[in-house]
C-alpha cells in the first residue's frame, strides 16, 4: 500500500499516529541501537565483567573477586612486555607513516607526469596490505631464517659478510618483527595519504612556485601541512591496528626468543588460550583498550579545530 493510499484510508485518529511516529527519531534509530547493543557493547561489558571473577576456560564455577585484576597487573613480566609493546607499535606507526607518505608522494608525482611503472609500484604496495597477518609471518620466517636457504642471509653470504641471526638474538628480534609489521602496514598509510594528497588544492601549490619555492620548501609549508588532519587520523588508526596485531609475530617467532617479541596481545592470546586464564585474559584486554583509548585521545587533542580548517 503506498503512502498516498494510506493517507486516504486511515482513519484520522491512525492517521495522527502515524505523524507523530514519523517526527520521532526514537523508533527509527532503535535498530542501530540495538545491533551495535548486541554486538560491540555487549562483548566490551562482558569483558569488564570476567576481569572481575576468577573464570577459567576448563571450569563452570565462578566467583567474583579483585585478585585476577591483582594478578594480572602484578605479574613480573608484565613490564617488559609493554615495553616490547611500546617500540612494536611506536617503531610501526613512525615507520608506516613515513613510508606510507613516501610512496603516497612519489605515486602522486608518477602520476602526473605519466611515468611508467606508477601503476607496478602502487599495486605491489596494496599486495602485501591483503596479505593476510599469518601469511606475512610466514614469508618473513622464510627471508629472515638463518637457514641456508634464508633468502636475506643468502645475500649477505654471497656479499661476503657476516650473516646475522634475524630470529634467534633477542637484540634483533624486535626489530625483525618490527620491518615485517611495517611491510605490512605501509600499504593502508600510503593509502589514506594518497587520497589526502588528492584533495589539495593545486592552487597552493602554484603560488608557492611562483614565490619561488623549492619543492623540498612546497612539501614541508605546503602538502605537510595540507595533511595534518589525514596523518592524525590515520595515526590513531595503524596504533589501534598495531596494538592488536599478533598473528604476524605469532608465525614468525611465537614471541621469543625468550620473551623478546611477546607484545601484550600475543600475552593475553597464550593468558587465555594456554593457560587458560579467562579472567586474566580479560584484565590484560581492558589494559590494551585502555591504551588504544589513550593513545587516540592524545593524537585526537592535536587534530585541527574547526575554525582552523
Amino acid at each position: 500500500m503506498s503512502p498516498i493510499a494510506i493517507e486516504v484510508d486511515s482513519p484520522p485518529q491512525s492517521r495522527s499516529f502515524m505523524r507523530r511516529f514519523a517526527g520521532a527519531p526514537l523508533p527509527w534509530i532503535m535498530p542501530v541501537i540495538v545491533v551495535i547493543g548486541i554486538f560491540y557493547l555487549y562483548p566490551v561489558i562482558d569483558v569488564f565483567r570476567l576481569s572481575f571473577t576468577n573464570a577459567t576456560l576448563i571450569g563452570d564455577n565462578q566467583d567474583y573477586t579483585l585478585g585476577s585484576i591483582t594478578n594480572a597487573l602484578s605479574s613480573p613480566q608484565l613490564p617488559d612486555i609493554l615495553w616490547a609493546t611500546l617500540i612494536f607499535v611506536g617503531g610501526s606507526v613512525i615507520g608506516q607513516q613515513i613510508l606510507g607518505i613516501a610512496v603516497a608522494v612519489v605515486v602522486i608525482r608518477g602520476e602526473k607526469r605519466g611515468l611508467f611503472g606508477t601503476t607496478i609500484l602502487r599495486t605491489t604496495a596494496l599486495v602485501a596490505w591483503v596479505v593476510p597477518g599469518i601469511a606475512g609471518g610466514i614469508i618473513w620466517q622464510m627471508l629472515f631464517s638463518e637457514a641456508p636457504y634464508g633468502a636475506l642471509n643468502s645475500i649477505l653470504r654471497l656479499m661476503h659478510m657476516p650473516v646475522v641471526a634475524w630470529l634467534s638474538d633477542p637484540a634483533i628480534a624486535p626489530w625483525s618483527t618490527l620491518i615485517s609489521n611495517i611491510w605490512r602496514g605501509t600499504a593502508f598509510s600510503m593509502v589514506v595519504m594518497y587520497a589526502a594528497l588528492k584533495s589539495i588544492d593545486p592552487s597552493l601549490y602554484e603560488a608557492a612556485e611562483v614565490d619561488g619555492a623549492t619543492a623540498s620548501q612546497q612539501f614541508f609549508f605546503v602538502t605537510l601541512p595540507q595533511l595534518r588532519a589525514a596523518i592524525l587520523v590515520n595515526m590513531i588508526l595503524i596504533t589501534i591496528q598495531t596494538v592488536n596485531t599478533f598473528d604476524a609475530i605469532i608465525t614468525l617467532t611465537g614471541g621469543g626468543p625468550g620473551r623478546a617479541t611477546e607484545v601484550i596481545s600475543l600475552y593475553v592470546f597464550n593468558i587465555v588460550f594456554r593457560n587458560y586464564d579467562l579472567s586474566g585474559g580479560s584484565v590484560l584486554s581492558v589494559l590494551m583498550l585502555i591504551i588504544s583509548l589513550g593513545l587516540a585521545f592524545v593524537y585526537a587533542s592535536f587534530l585541527p579545530k574547526e575554525e582552523e580548517q
